[in-house]
């Protein structure tokens, strides 16, 4: 079965949830609220925040249900 994914992106990194992976454990949004929120939707909003500090929150994502990858940078030509 194939999951949704959800994804988010700022200049730096994209943020991927997939929730049939989360646990409804609300860490993200209690300790960085800023970013996620359980009330507003989009619910992640990756704008006015150093990148540093996502990836910190969702390393302690406790089911994996958040992700991210750094964006390439494309040169001009």
């Amino acid at each position: 079965m194939e999951s949704y994914k959800n994804e988010f992106s700022n200049n730096e990194i994209t943020v991927s949830f997939e929730p049939c992976k989360c646990v409804h454990a609300e860490k993200c949004a209690q300790e960085l609220s800023d970013v996620f929120s359980t009330s507003i939707i989009p619910w992640i909003n990756l704008d006015g925040i150093e990148t540093k500090r996502i990836i910190n929150q969702i390393k302690k994502c406790p089911s994996g249900a958040l992700t991210y990858r750094k964006n390439t940078s494309k040169q001009a030509s």
